[in-house]
């Protein structure tokens, strides 16, 4: 396996898997359960069409049930984190921060320089993940989010670049 490919992840009878069609009915169940104004399906039919976007769900075994989810865009050696959400009853259990791990992982063996996201000003909980991850602050979007005015804080993550193993 090349390093571009994605290495499945399982844990603790988790498995971090690249999201299907057949996911969707649970990914819409957790994304209107965690969104004020949730995704439509179609947006994500159209994210595991895409050729630069990536899409992953954590998955229980057994039974296979979609705990969590991630979606986000890798673009001209930047990752833009769209979607990452963890099922309410299955939040801190390390789902969110394993999504997130391959995120930066998958970005930096693919060629990327940085990540940026938008969060809630008052998503405290996403932002102390994020922090957790080195993220860091760098700016406002005023009123970004449509459903209530509030700001989106953007932070961004500054990938290291690798250096070859390789002597010439």
């Amino acid at each position: 396996m090349s390093s571009k490919e994605v290495v499945m992840e399982s844990r603790e009878h988790i498995e971090i898997r690249r999201m299907a069609e057949r996911d969707l009915d649970e990914v819409m169940q957790i994304e209107r359960m965690c969104f004020p104004t949730p995704w439509s399906r179609r947006l994500f039919e159209r994210e595991l069409l895409m050729p630069y976007a990536q899409a992953f769900v954590a998955v229980e075994f057994p039974p296979g049930k979609v705990l969590g989810y991630l979606c986000f865009w890798l673009v001209a050696r930047e990752t833009h984190i769209l979607n990452l959400a963890v099922h309410p009853e299955r939040r801190r259990q390390g789902i969110g921060s394993r999504l997130l791990r391959l995120a930066v992982d998958y970005s930096r063996e693919n060629g990327a320089e940085e990540i940026i996201l938008e969060v809630r000003r008052s998503n405290y909980k996403a932002i102390s993940l994020y922090r957790n991850f080195q993220f860091q602050p760098q700016g406002i979007r005023p009123r970004y989010y449509s459903d209530s005015g509030e700001d989106a804080v953007i932070m961004g993550l500054r990938l290291a670049k690798q250096t070859s193993a390789t002597s010439v």
